[in-house]
């Protein structure tokens, strides 16, 4: 194995702890205050902690990442995750728990970023999909093992936290193996020349590549919603702990299922393409699930249906960013890309929680599947023109 592949399946490896850490945390937690009595609106406001953690962080990681490189931020950042996931047995607290979320969510991000960014910037054009779907393959391991974890509760709380900690610990000590390397720098002038010129670069991103930027959105409102506010939502529908935990790992298993495939039918026929026709068909996916709200068959069979759809959702948003804006602002991208998903996912929680609290009528998954077909909509009003491409590869 030559020392690229090594690398490739180092980061890949590690990329993991961070889906264990959300795909534990969410439901878990979730379970947890709905059986301390917390309302739904409060249990989706204290699970946004997580990608505020995530939003708060991601402006500031360029600027070390250009400093100190790639391996500093990855172990920084994933001990911080194993640390946090300890302390959640220290103190049951609604404010403590809330503070370590946000930790985790920084941790994440700083592991999330690094790994993303060296592995877009290493990837020949012809191989982007299939790595990068790798990667979000990883990802999506650790997250559909996470909800596992939610039917611990039973035994003792603090359990899943211990286990789920102890299994980041022994893959976070894997980053040790990795030989720092660097991102391609902007240019070699005095600071304020490179802080106008990364202010320039998200600009022009927003400007003509705010397409790809959707889907990152729409994951995170569909990640941190199915994992923070479905438990809520199905406990009220009479579903148990176990059938949720199922529910739940369904969309994650379909996502591991589906994630390669998608990614290689992207270097194929397009990413947005792609994207397009999984919007559209994860929309009508969980419109049927609205139908069969009641059947836990159904619903089992839907998410891991809307699982092998949506699954790969990150991963093709990244893939298409990297297709349209050259590498030198690969790390800009990166770092929209984080904050879109991190504003999808606190904003999904909130308006889930309020949509169970207020409309008992309406099912929680048909805001999903509205969701969906909104950003369907935006991606296929989209056309990158000449001058825009132009634009975004113009150097200065």
């Amino acid at each position: 194995m030559n020392q690229q592949t090594m690398r490739l399946w180092l980061l890949i490896t590690l990329v993991s702890i961070s889906g264990l850490s959300q795909g534990m945390l969410l439901p878990t937690v979730a379970v947890i205050l709905e059986n301390h009595g917390v309302p739904p609106t409060v249990n989706g406001l204290h699970a946004t902690g997580l990608y505020i953690g995530v939003l708060l962080a991601s402006p500031f990681m360029e600027v070390p990442l250009r400093k100190f490189g790639y391996k500093p931020l990855i172990v920084v950042g994933g001990l911080a995750v194993v640390l946090s996931l300890f302390a959640f047995t220290l103190w049951d607290s609604l404010i403590f728990w809330f503070i370590l979320r946000l930790l985790i969510g920084i941790g994440d991000q700083a592991l999330h970023f690094s790994s993303q960014t060296w592995i877009t910037s290493f990837s020949p054009p012809e191989k982007r999909g299939r790595n990068i779907s790798l990667y979000g393959l990883s990802f999506g391991i650790g997250f559909a093992v996470g909800p596992l974890f939610t039917r611990l509760i039973q035994f003792n709380e603090e359990l899943p936290f211990l286990i789920a900690g102890t299994i980041s610990l022994i893959t976070w000590s894997s980053a040790f193996l990795l030989k720092n390397e660097y991102p391609e720098q902007i240019e070699k002038e005095n600071q304020l020349v490179q802080a106008h010129s990364i202010v320039k670069n998200y600009s022009k991103i927003l400007r003509y590549a705010w397409a790809p930027l959707l889907p990152a959105a729409c994951y995170g409102v569909l990640e941190a919603s199915l994992n923070g506010n479905f438990p809520v939502y199905g406990l009220r529908l009479g579903f148990d702990v176990q059938d949720l935990s199922l529910m739940i790992s369904a969309f994650a298993i379909g996502g591991i299922v589906f994630q390669l495939p998608l990614g290689i039918m992207s270097d194929r026929f397009g990413r947005r393409k792609v994207l397009l026709a999984v919007m559209l068909i994860g929309s009508i996916i969980f419109f049927v699930a609205g139908l069969f709200e009641h059947s836990s068959i159904m619903l089992l069979i839907l998410f891991f249906m809307a699982g092998m759809i949506l699954g790969s959702t990150y991963s093709l948003s990244l893939a298409y960013l990297t297709d349209t804006v050259e590498k030198r602002l690969l790390p800009t991208g990166n770092i929209l890309i984080s904050i879109c998903f991190s504003i999808g996912s606190i904003i999904g929680p909130f308006l889930g929680g309020l949509a169970i609290d207020q409309f008992s009528n309406f099912s929680f998954l048909y805001f999903i599947a509205i969701i969906l077909f909104l950003i369907y909509i935006g991606l296929l009003s989209y056309r990158r023109e000449e001058k825009h491409s132009h634009s975004l590869n113009k150097t200065g």
